[in-house]
């Protein structure tokens, strides 16, 4: 098993928005959230595989489920048989044990919980091909994918160092989010036959959903007391707040220069 560096080498690979604010977290809340990112990075690659079939995404991932609710702490096997799945699917997925064993003991099997829930709810909306008609559709999938991290993470800043912040407003800040990936791959996710829209809608209202979403996510950020959380949360915010800008301009996504000059305020010198 390889360790924390590996980990945020693997971080780094996967992921511009969220590789920055978990490296300047402190030691044991970085290992915490790096593992919880991890792990549901694992499952969502399982969830948008361009090649295998709803079916076999929705087996992997309850199989999935099932390996984290048998966690006991002692150097768990968490990886499920991937049977003839194993040669297509990314590292980061096939790693996944390695990563639920990353968090320290105290709050690891909080990540573990999170973690099988949404790869069981995922698993429910590969098994109906992720089809939105309705606005409770719509927050329906938003909390599975995202509004439950968003109380992931509520619940790790308090168990770092008793940051309290409103659940609901948690919720909102992952469902914005989401919305805005929602928004900025909605041409890459009807090629390839889903569309998480709610029938009837256009951009004008998803984009009007997110920016409500987003004042629950701006309204949590601005809650948190100097210090980790606050540090980790005003990147991805900023960052899905001048995305959302960008799309309503008519433009496809941020340009790195300017992902660079939004996060610039937040990153240590």
């Amino acid at each position: 098993m390889n360790g924390p560096n590996d980990a945020l080498e693997v971080l780094k690979q996967t992921s511009r928005t969220f590789y920055i604010p978990i490296v300047q977290l402190p030691g044991d809340l970085r290992e915490a959230v790096t593992s919880a990112y991890l792990c549901m990075r694992a499952i969502d690659e399982i969830e948008d595989h361009p090649h295998l079939e709803n079916a076999t995404k929705a087996q992997l991932l309850r199989s999935l489920s099932l390996k984290l609710q048998t966690g006991t702490g002692d150097h768990d096997d968490f990886s499920p048989n991937w049977g003839d799945s194993y040669a297509d699917l990314p590292d980061v997925t096939l790693r996944v044990s390695e990563w639920a064993n990353l968090a320290p003991h105290s709050i690891a099997p909080r990540i573990w919980d999170a973690t099988a829930a949404m790869a069981d709810r995922m698993a429910m909306w590969a098994d109906r091909n992720w089809t939105v008609n309705t606005v409770e559709d719509l927050n329906s999938y938003t909390f599975s994918v995202a509004g439950a991290v968003g109380l992931l993470l509520s619940d790790l800043w308090a168990w770092h160092d008793n940051t309290q912040t409103s659940r609901l407003d948690a919720i909102g800040f992952g469902r914005g989010l989401q919305t805005v990936n929602i928004l900025r791959n909605h041409q890459e996710d009807k090629a390839r036959g889903v569309d998480f829209f709610p029938e009837g809608w256009t951009a004008i209202q998803m984009q009007a959903y997110a920016r409500h979403n987003l004042e629950f996510a701006e309204r949590y950020t601005k809650s948190l007391p100097k210090g980790p959380a606050l540090d980790f949360c005003r990147i991805p915010l900023v960052l899905a707040q001048g995305t959302l800008k960008t799309l309503a301009l008519g433009k496809p996504k941020l340009s790195r220069d300017d992902v660079m000059q939004l996060i610039a305020p937040f990153v240590n010198p």
